[in-house]
């Protein structure tokens, strides 16, 4: 999808973070944009701001693990746009500690947002983006997590292994249609992704339930720290190259050839 300009972009986690510098980068291209977010007071700050850049932008406040908050954002693209594009399936959230540790609570917390939001954005637009006929494009948020195991982040990491897995698969049944696919890894970057349990529901534990990150899974954490702005830029060239993979850390190849290689030596066992 090379020409953008005119075109109609979605965003979930759109008020922050990777979401709010690809709308700002969308929004150079001079797409028309709709940002969806779990939180108001951000959502509202957001679009003032991509509005002052000259492009037509929806709000829309959302929970993306809520299917039918999903279903009343794709209603609202098509009711005031007539279309959709691309479509930014990128809210997320973390919690960190090994997976001995975790409760039902925040598995259910992780998955819902992390993987069953994307499933959401699936549902709500794809079928859209196939009826309307006019190709398009989906960006799912994954991370390196996704692609090498992280210690003390497991329950992101099955979670965001979900997400590499359904943009893989969903690449290759929406070819035909012509809408790509693709998947974003990113090492770490300057988001509030660690202050995501300000989000989180009450029935799942509140705010309080997520313990921060322990200096020794600070000092693991690999690779360094970029800014959501290389990141979005990153996405755009993907969506115009329709690139499946998207790789924000050089870094992170060395890890992820080890992964694949210890995969290939087992066929030797």
């Amino acid at each position: 999808m090379q020409d953008l300009s005119g075109r109609v972009a979605v965003i979930t986690g759109g008020a922050s973070g990777i979401g709010l510098a690809t709308a700002r980068r969308l929004a150079g291209e001079g797409m028309r944009i709709v940002l969806a977010d779990v939180q108001q007071d951000a959502l509202d700050k957001a679009v003032q701001e991509i509005q002052g850049l000259g492009v037509e932008t929806l709000g829309v406040q959302t929970d993306v693990g809520e299917l039918k908050q999903v279903q009343t954002l794709a209603d609202k693209t098509f009711a005031r746009f007539g279309a959709a594009h691309l479509v930014f399936n990128n809210a997320g959230v973390a919690i960190f500690g090994p997976i001995q540790e975790m409760k039902h609570e925040d598995w259910e917390w992780v998955l819902r947002v992390d993987l069953w939001g994307v499933i959401h954005g699936v549902e709500a637009f794809v079928p859209r983006l196939i009826a309307q006929n006019q190709g398009g494009h989906i960006v799912n948020t994954a991370s390196f997590a996704g692609l090498v195991p992280n210690q003390g982040l497991g329950v992101y990491c099955v979670a965001k292994y979900g997400v590499v897995g359904l943009s893989e698969c969903l690449s290759r049944d929406l070819r035909p249609h012509g809408i790509g696919v693709s998947v974003l890894c990113p090492m770490v970057l300057q988001t509030n992704i660690e202050k995501s349990e300000r989000n989180r529901p009450a029935e799942l534990g509140g705010s309080q339930a997520s313990r921060p990150r322990t200096q020794e899974e600070q000092a693991n954490l690999r690779g360094r720290v970029l800014t959501p702005e290389l990141a979005a830029e990153k996405v755009v060239n993907a969506v115009k190259k329709s690139e499946l993979y998207i790789h924000t850390h050089e870094e992170a190849r060395a890890y992820i050839r080890r992964r694949f290689e210890r995969i290939d030596r087992a066929f030797e066992g």
